[in-house]
């Protein structure tokens, strides 16, 4: 056997899923078919929950460091400001959820943080290694390339995007229908005559589908630009394509458009894999779900796929876990991609605003074949819900969850012998009375207000063996 984990594509759902099995300690090759990452800015919109499982896999500074806050929108007309356009429902940061609003990083720069992280814990990136077949058995999955050795591993994620090759050669179909019949370019440019406070919107006259957008990209000199075309209108993506396009839509000159960094013709589309697991190869990310970019779910629901996953791959290499516990990433994800597409659909069409639900802390597994809530009464916090962040006894809860272990939160009962590192004190608002399990990925799988039922529980993952 080659590797325990091979990761098909290093965009940053294969990257985070890198990331989080390298500091457990599981041997994992990422490989990417081309010859660099991604180089565009597509997903640029970070949630406040992904910026907690950053928080988690420890690449939160270099996220905060590298981005900045969405700028408020601008809208022109005739050359002229027009007026403010808030994108955003307003969210003021709290103890139990300190990250409040939408973190703009482009994909490009959150890529190569995450591969710096990985490559700090000892892994690497594979480039010019394109997946073309496999084959699995009960020990394990062989994956050809296009070129080089074929690798052998136990399991196989593919994160290799929308048109992903691994989904394709498992024949696993995917259902959905276009969001939009008009095409969108979307682009990298370095551009003059629009300030970096604003988003700038250009909407289109009362007789045209024409409709342009500029935004700047935080901690580089770029901006993105978006335009929408006429239903079956060809894109023009080459730079004097995108110069003509923001030149005809705006009161900018072709040569304001400095240069053309990337360029993407993008027909939005929502669609869900009929599957996400095939034996020993699980679907991740694009792979999996694909989603209009309105509202910023995209990118987000991909990188919490890999932190699903991570940690129950985990369990069963190294710690002796059932492998059924496996079942369980589609039983918990696939229910979640379908509602982020959902709302992703309804934001792009202007039926919901961007607001609580797009930022993605709601999110959680009640229903959950994991999820075990033994209390007859609950209070705020329910097993199956995200662990809120907080101060127990003078000790921080997120502080407390950083790292790839369980932990058991004790407010206001006895405290339990248990496995697992132990917060405790008498009084959190946020999670009331009793005992919490919180799962490596920062949900709680387990609540009482006894320690009866926990060594069982923990057994199944390996953590209490009698």
């Amino acid at each position: 056997m080659d590797t325990d984990v091979l990761i098909v594509g290093a965009g940053p759902t294969g990257l985070a899923l890198g990331v989080d099995l390298a500091r457990r300690g599981v041997e994992t090759t990422v490989v990417e078919r081309g010859a660099e990452l991604f180089p565009g800015s597509r997903g640029k919109g970070l949630q406040p929950r992904t910026m907690e499982v950053f928080d988690d896999l420890g690449v939160l500074d270099a996220i905060r460091a590298a981005g900045g806050h969405h700028p408020v929108g601008m809208i022109w007309q005739n050359g002229e400001r027009k007026g403010e356009h808030r994108m955003f429902d307003p969210a003021e940061a709290t103890e139990d959820s300190p990250y409040n609003e939408p973190w703009m990083v482009p994909q490009w720069r959150t890529q190569e943080i995450l591969r710096a992280r990985l490559e700090e814990l000892g892994g690497a990136v594979a480039f010019g290694r394109e997946a073309v077949r496999l084959q699995q058995d009960g020990a394990g999955v062989t994956v050809g390339f296009t070129s080089g050795k074929p690798v052998r591993a136990r399991y196989v994620v593919a994160a290799d995007g929308g048109r992903s090759a691994v989904r394709r050669a498992l024949g696993i179909g995917m259902t959905g229908e276009p969001v939009d019949p008009q095409p969108m370019l979307v682009a990298d440019v370095r551009i003059t005559g629009l300030d970096r406070n604003n988003w700038h919107i250009f909407p289109p006259g009362a007789d045209s589908e024409d409709f342009l957008a500029v935004c700047p990209l935080p901690g580089t000199e770029d901006f993105q630009v978006v335009a929408r075309f006429p239903a079956d209108a060809p894109v023009d993506v080459s730079p004097e394509g995108v110069r003509k396009t923001v030149a005809a839509r705006s009161h900018l000159a072709p040569e304001d458009v400095k240069e053309v960094r990337w360029a993407s013709d993008f027909r939005p589309r929502t669609a869900l894999a009929d599957r996400f697991r095939d034996g020993r190869v699980f679907l991740a990310g694009d792979a999996a779900h694909l989603h209009s970019p309105a509202g910023g779910q995209g990118l987000n629901t991909s990188v919490q796929d890999a932190y699903n996953l991570g940690w129950k791959l985990a369990a069963v290499l190294r710690d002796g876990a059932d492998e059924a516990l496996l079942d369980t990433y589609e039983e918990e994800r696939r229910p979640v991609a379908a509602d982020m597409l959902r709302l992703s659909t309804s934001v792009h069409r202007g039926e919901t605003r961007r607001g609580a639900a797009t930022r993605q802390l709601g999110l959680g597994y009640r229903t959950s074949s994991l999820t075990r809530e033994t209390r007859p009464a609950t209070g705020p916090l329910r097993a199956g819900d995200r662990a809120p962040d907080g101060t127990l006894d003078g000790v921080r809860l997120f502080d407390a969850f950083r790292g790839p272990h369980w932990t058991l939160v004790a407010v206001g009962v006895a405290v339990p012998e248990a496995p697992v590192p132990v917060v405790c004190g008498q009084a959190q608002e946020s999670y009331g009375r009793g005992l919490f399990l919180v799962r490596p990925d920062g949900y709680v799988g387990w609540a009482g207000n006894t320690g009866d039922g926990l060594r069982d529980y923990l057994g199944r993952f390996g953590l209490w063996v009698y």
